[in-house]
């Protein structure tokens, strides 16, 4: 009987363990179909959704140059030596896009695109691009361009253009360009986001011949809602500037700030150095500067001027002070 019972006892264990190794085998068959799955979704997506702000891309060990260009990208270098009618690949990173919309002739959906990496700036003309993905553009997204390279009225521009959303994300900062006005090395910073600072406002004229700050459309004859025009001088040239109604709309603060200038009033600013014939700078952004003067205050050319023993009113900056003391006699 003993015997018997040793033999039932061995055969369930072996039994047992037999169950557990097809148990486990199991478990890992459908492991790995899960992982296969989730390869394929990946992979039927096409065009990467770009949502990796950071531009991670190599499962986190690490963090991926979001600058290094893919195989057969120009470098900026590259796309500036080019040809106009060439055909160029660029990869860049978004900074600004105009409104989207669609050509009621067409009925092609499009929006122009601003783009810049590290060593320059692009700008990409009437981009037919879906509303889906225009939604995808944030500021910093990194796309590649195929397209062909063009030039009206010296600003150089993408054409004819086809895009794909890549992983990854940048932003640039604000390059101050303000002691390069007037310059021939101004142009090599064309569409790329820069900076002006304390430029004075000069008056434009409007259809009536009155001196305004600021015009609706290049010759005063728009309305509300359509680009502004308004000049600008560095004390030695005078330079127009605009807002461009499809980047900045008539309810940015940006619009609204420069519908507020006045003559004679001292600025910063900061916005896309678009090119028109010249410079014509695209403006995202308006700053009063400090070294504006309230009603009724001196020039310091007025002050400069006036007579001794004349009364002076003047505001300016402390830059040191004397020792305080009391007059022992007043």
């Amino acid at each position: 009987m003993k015997r018997i019972l040793s033999l039932i006892l061995v055969f369930v264990l072996a039994f047992s363990c037999f169950a557990a190794l097809v148990a486990c085998k199991e478990d890992t068959g459908n492991g790995t179909n899960d992982n296969a799955n989730n390869d394929d979704n990946t992979g039927n997506g096409g065009n990467n959704d770009g949502n990796d702000d950071e531009g991670n891309n190599d499962g986190g060990n690490g963090t991926v140059d979001v600058h290094v260009k893919g195989e057969g990208v120009m470098t900026y270098a590259e796309y500036a030596a080019a040809e106009l009618d060439a055909a160029v690949v660029i990869e860049a990173f978004v900074q600004a896009k105009q409104g989207w919309w669609t050509d009621s002739e067409t009925g092609v959906s499009q929006a122009s695109i601003y783009l810049q990496d590290k060593d320059g700036a692009y700008f990409v003309y009437n981009l037919p691009i879906s509303e889906a993905h225009y939604n995808k553009l944030v500021i910093g997204q990194k796309v590649k361009i195929s397209g062909s390279k063009a030039a009206w009225a010296g600003e150089v521009e993408i054409i004819d253009a086809t895009y794909e959303i890549l992983e990854g994300n940048w932003v640039a900062t604000a390059t101050d360009v303000t002691d390069l006005l007037g310059s021939e090395e101004l142009i090599n910073y064309q569409n790329m986001l820069v900076s002006f600072k304390g430029l004075t406002v000069v008056a434009s004229k409007n259809s009536a011949g009155e001196d305004v700050a600021y015009l609706y459309k290049y010759n005063g004859s728009g309305a509300e809602g359509d680009d502004l025009y308004f000049k600008v001088s560095d004390g030695t040239n005078t330079y127009t500037f605009t807002v461009e109604s499809y980047l900045c709309g008539k309810d940015t603060d940006v619009y609204k700030a420069v519908k507020a200038l006045k003559i004679g009033q001292v600025i910063d600013l900061e916005g896309f150095l678009y090119w028109y014939d010249g410079i014509n700078p695209h403006i995202t952004g308006v700053k009063t500067s400090v070294h504006n003067k309230g009603e009724g205050v001196m020039t310091y050319a007025e002050y400069a001027a006036a007579e001794l023993d004349a009364a002076v009113v003047i505001e300016a900056f402390v830059q040191a002070k004397q020792g305080w003391w009391t007059d022992s006699e007043t």
